[in-house]
């Protein structure tokens, strides 16, 4: 290669020491590839200045190299939500590394669902991940008729079959979480639960109703007083667990569906001169990187890992790219229980 000559896929071939069909595999995100491939590949293009012919390619492909992420729900909610940015910052990386334009989208409710499909159907992606959380939204069903690649993170709306789902196991997680607090001689365990429109959230308050029902605590005259719903925000959180205080002075336990919303809540149960854990403890669910470990005192939480979540789905999608046939249904990831001292 002269000095005035561009880079070609034969160089990054040689330079990555892989054969050409192998690069070009790579630079087009074929998840057949091996990650040492890729990642030598991508190197290599990269210390190469290597640059492909993108309309060149998107004649003969009909690919346009770009990927949707789409988040339905309003901005100023994403922006709000620390679980959300991670989410975001991790396609953002799994694109990147594929050598993948990422668009990001919001649906900000029923009136930009035409908007959005019709975006996404108009060719100018390739395929997108999807974050609709809410039963009631209609962006789901709209979606199923796309002719691109639609891969969601959680459940897909109400929409139960047709769709290709990477999750999380929700209800799990909430057993980990009550079943830790029991051991420990917690006798009154209330929950502050994410708002019930959400299928994560139902999830959450579901196993929490399970494992305190297998304990020996069944019926509702008994956990009534112990329930608050919030939205998942810090403000939520703290105002259900002054309404918990208010209503079941006793209790010595609370799961609280998101840090965010367990950030609140011990600020509500300092404010209430309750000490964590002595008086109550407290476990959170996300196990947020910035956020569960800076609480005080630092957060016992149910760990979910969003950036896992985003690289399975990446994975799904560019499987479905290259064309393979994947039988819908949900993937469900494990979760754990980091204990910290709050619980």
């Amino acid at each position: 290669m002269t000095q005035n000559d561009r880079p070609t896929l034969e160089d990054v071939a040689a330079f990555a020491g892989v054969s050409r069909s192998t690069a070009s595999r790579a630079l087009n995100g074929d998840p057949n590839v091996s990650f040492r491939a890729r990642e030598a590949v991508a190197a290599a293009a990269r210390d190469l200045g290597y640059s492909p012919n993108q309309a060149a390619r998107s004649l003969v492909t009909r690919r346009t190299g770009a990927v949707a992420v789409v988040l339905s729900e309003p901005e100023d909610v994403v922006l709000a939500d620390p679980y959300r940015t991670v989410v975001m910052r991790a396609a953002y990386r799994e694109f990147s590394r594929l050598g993948i334009q990422m668009v990001l989208m919001f649906c900000d409710g029923r009136e930009d669902v035409t908007r959005t499909a019709g975006f996404l159907e108009g060719g100018h992606v390739d395929g997108a991940l999807v974050f609709a959380p809410h039963r009631a939204d209609p962006l789901p069903r709209a979606l199923r008729l796309l002719r691109i690649p639609v891969v969601f993170g959680g459940l897909a709306g109400n929409l139960s079959r047709g769709v290709h789902v990477v999750d999380f196991d929700n209800e799990d997680g909430a057993r980990l979480a009550v079943e830790y607090l029991l051991r420990a001689g917690r006798e009154r365990i209330a929950t502050v639960a994410g708002p019930q429109d959400q299928n994560a959230a139902r999830d959450r308050l579901s196993g929490w109703r399970k494992t305190l029902a297998a304990a020996g605590f069944a019926g509702e005259d008994r956990i009534t007083d112990l329930v608050e719903e919030a939205d998942f925000s810090l403000e939520g959180g703290r105002a259900a667990m002054d309404r918990l205080l208010a209503r079941a002075p006793d209790l010595d336990a609370v799961f609280v569906a998101s840090d965010l919303m367990a950030a609140g809540a011990l600020r509500a149960l300092h404010r209430a001169g309750r000490a964590v854990p002595a008086d109550v403890a407290v476990v959170g669910f996300d196990d947020h990187p910035t956020l569960a470990g800076a609480m005080t005192p630092p957060l016992t939480t149910v760990r979910q890992d969003p950036v896992e979540q985003v690289r399975h789905m990446v994975v799904k999608l560019m499987a479905l790219l290259a064309g393979r046939k994947i039988r819908t249904g949900r993937e469900v990831l494990p979760v754990s229980l980091k204990v910290r001292e709050s619980a």
